[in-house]
């Protein structure tokens, strides 16, 4: 599977491979505040997002994470990113991160699903895990939605140095759809 020309489109999103066209937004948005709830830490400088683009854009060649970012459909206004880490094991991972000005809209449930729904129908897993920590009520809802069921819990330090309260989600394959055609 070649994830480097992948695009993923929904009613209002656009989900496509990340790319250094994206570097000034990621920079900008992947702030103290967004990743409070994450385990990775903001950059420092605007190399730091060049070098994670970099590693993201080998990763997807070796075919081992599909890292994409999020645009509006409309108006291809970057939103955030998200990914499928692990992609060829029976329980890769899945995470996303939204731009402050992008949460409450319903963007972050309809991008996870999408992923869903082409993870679903591209990949030979059993179940997605999705960590989330126990005060991140948002990100709780969407793989909640999604039919995630907690499997784990444990704590985990953050790069920031914070400690997270990890509810690990598991969200099984959906063999119905795919029998069905849905996709």
């Amino acid at each position: 599977m070649e994830y480097l020309h992948l695009a993923i489109s929904t009613n209002r999103l656009l989900l496509q491979p990340i790319s250094l066209k994206y570097k000034e937004d990621i920079f900008r948005e992947f702030t103290p505040e967004i990743t409070t709830y994450l385990y990775a830490a903001p950059p420092r400088e605007i190399e730091d997002t060049e070098f994670f683009i970099n590693e993201s854009l080998l990763e997807m060649q070796k075919g081992e994470n599909l890292i994409v970012v999020i645009l509006k459909k409309d108006s291809q206004e970057f939103l955030g990113c998200s990914g499928i880490y692990k992609i060829n094991s029976k329980s890769p991972q899945m995470g996303i991160w939204l731009k402050k000005s992008a949460h409450n809209q319903g963007y972050a449930t309809e991008a996870i699903r999408s992923l869903k729904q082409w993870a679903d129908a591209n990949l030979d897993y059993k179940y997605l895990r999705y960590p989330v920590d126990r005060e991140n009520d948002p990100s709780r809802r969407i793989v909640e939605k999604l039919g995630g069921q907690i499997y784990l819990k444990y704590k985990h330090i953050n790069l920031s140095g914070r400690i997270l309260n990890i509810l690990e989600y598991r969200i099984h394959k959906s063999v119905d759809i795919l029998q069905k055609g849905e996709i």
